[in-house]
């Protein structure tokens, strides 16, 4: 082998392994920065089960020498009512946002059709609420006195179920990703536009409704605001009303000094405003932490195909 060619092959070995290197950094970088971010959930997992007096005089710890389940069963003790909540936000995130990505798919697909004539006014139109609000006190007057919607569910699902980000990111992603031939065949072939849109397009369309979808859930899952304006009933009231309830419930006992006796035994002696504040932080994203990683590839396919271009 000449001095050349043992260059060359010299050369690519130390090039195929200098690669390798950087592939092993690369993958070590990686691996500290998830475990800088995934440090804090799993602190608020520990601490959900740290004793109280602990965290009261060590502070929080990955490793509590006392452990206890007074910060869970102060949120748990709530039994039924936590059951009827969890039901009213599951039933809320499903609905609302099955029923969002209807209408904002359709309303998507017109505004994207370049021979329908008000296209460009229904545009415009989508714009509006974007940039001006009339506020949250027009909004209680007119839900409550005009639509007579007091306590009532529908509060709580249609104020979020259509949003002019999510309808833009759909509108881009038919625009750009669904071949407009496709569209004028199945018009050659006979297919109206219901039939276009449900055969077609939105079958198409999956990637970015996941995207958009896992967004909406996620928006209808952690609303509290709506229910604290408008719902009465107990029985009506979302997950996250009922978590911050039971919070200031928990904050009334500790600043009130004349708390009967009975009422902190009953919490186990010392009333857990750490521990269960974690708990609280477990009840409410732990659904959501196990929803994402199947929605994880339509996320991030559906948000850069449906986004970037324009």
């Amino acid at each position: 082998m000449t001095d050349m060619a043992y260059k060359k092959v010299y050369k690519k070995r130390w090039e195929k392994k200098k690669k390798g290197i950087g592939q092993y950094i690369l993958l070590l970088l990686v691996f500290l920065f998830t475990v800088f971010c995934f440090a804090p959930v799993l602190l608020v997992f520990i601490s959900a089960f740290t004793d109280e007096m602990y965290i009261n005089q060590h502070g929080f710890s990955f490793f509590p020498a006392v452990w206890s389940m007074n910060g869970m069963d102060s949120v748990l003790r709530y039994g039924s009512q936590l059951i009827r909540s969890y039901g009213v936000t599951i039933f809320v995130t499903i609905s609302g946002t099955l029923l969002g990505l209807l209408i904002m798919s359709m309303y998507a697909f017109s505004i994207s059709r370049r021979d329908f004539r008000l296209s460009k006014f229904l545009s415009v139109f989508l714009l509006i609420p974007m940039l001006f609000n009339g506020g949250q006190l027009a909004g209680y007057i007119v839900f409550t006195s005009w639509y007579g919607l007091k306590d009532s569910l529908l509060l709580l699902i249609l104020p979020l179920c259509v949003t002019t980000m999510n309808v833009i990111i759909l509108r881009t992603y038919i625009a750009n990703s669904i071949p407009g031939e496709l569209m004028e065949a199945a018009t050659i072939d006979g297919a109206g536009d219901y039939r276009t849109f449900f055969q077609i397009t939105l079958p198409l369309l999956k990637p970015s409704l996941a995207a958009v979808g896992f967004m909406m859930a996620t928006a209808y899952w952690n609303d509290w605001q709506n229910a604290l304006l408008y719902i009465v009933s107990n029985n009506k009231k979302p997950l996250q009303l009922l978590l911050i309830n039971i919070q200031k419930s928990i904050e009334f006992l500790l600043n009130n000094n004349n708390v009967p006796a009975s009422a902190r035994a009953a919490m186990g002696g010392t009333i857990p405003q750490y521990s269960s504040t974690m708990a609280t932080v477990i009840v409410v994203i732990g659904p959501i932490m196990v929803a994402y990683p199947f929605f994880q590839k339509y996320f991030v396919k559906g948000l850069t195909v449906g986004s970037v271009k324009g």
